[in-house]
């Protein structure tokens, strides 16, 4: 009888531990972002979260990349989306890009770090990993606004212990032509493996950590 029950309890651990195994290797994640990640005025197939979703599911063949972003969207738009999304979606990570419109247009700084943090909460809250991805405003707007606006990103990922990309757009927006669209702000199909790759590099630490 012992010897059963030894059989049946190594079974068991055996089944806990695939199943864990499993779930790692079948992230679900999630991506609420802006027209940066909305395929603006490019191919879908051509977008950097598409690609993004090719990378992961390479390393991660059961993964699952769920793309919400939405061209114009603002932090108060996606609080607005966020709960109904963690509830259909259930994702293991999120990923952020939002903050750009609200800068744009000259949206209340304290107003979108609130709404930032407000979604980094809801989804800690849910044990769902979130990882903020960090904009710069075009260079017309000053660099005294462009640090305020920085400063948001900054204080959040480390007041909220969050995964941080800075820096998103580095490269591509004062770089090489042919990187960005002719308005100045959203990246050509070109530019989008480079941001996928960005995006692909902070991912695969934030799975090693989880």
């Amino acid at each position: 009888m012992q010897k059963l029950f030894s059989i049946i309890s190594f079974v068991f651990l055996l089944l806990v531990q695939t199943l864990v195994c499993a779930d790692n290797s079948a992230p679900r994640i999630l991506i609420l972002g802006d027209s940066l990640s909305a395929a603006y005025n490019i191919p879908i197939d051509k977008s950097w979260p598409e690609l993004f979703r090719s990378n992961i599911r390479a390393s991660h063949p059961q993964s699952s990349v769920i793309n919400a972003s939405i061209s114009g969207e603002t932090t108060f738009g996606g609080v607005q989306r966020l709960a109904k999304l963690l509830d259909k979606h259930a994702p293991d990570h999120l990923i952020i890009e939002l903050g750009g419109n609200d800068g744009l247009r000259g949206l209340n700084f304290t107003q979108s770090a609130a709404n930032l943090s407000q979604m980094v909460m809801q989804a800690q809250q849910q044990d769902v990993s979130v990882m903020l991805i960090g904009v710069r405003m075009p260079p017309n707007f000053g660099p005294a606004y462009n640090a305020r606006f920085q400063q948001i990103f900054e204080s959040i990922s480390l007041q909220q212990e969050v995964y941080y990309l800075p820096r998103f757009l580095e490269g591509i927006a004062a770089g090489e032509a042919g990187l960005m669209q002719n308005d100045g702000i959203h990246p050509t199909a070109e530019a989008q493996p480079i941001l996928a790759k960005k995006v692909f590099d902070a991912m695969q630490l934030v799975l090693s950590n989880h």
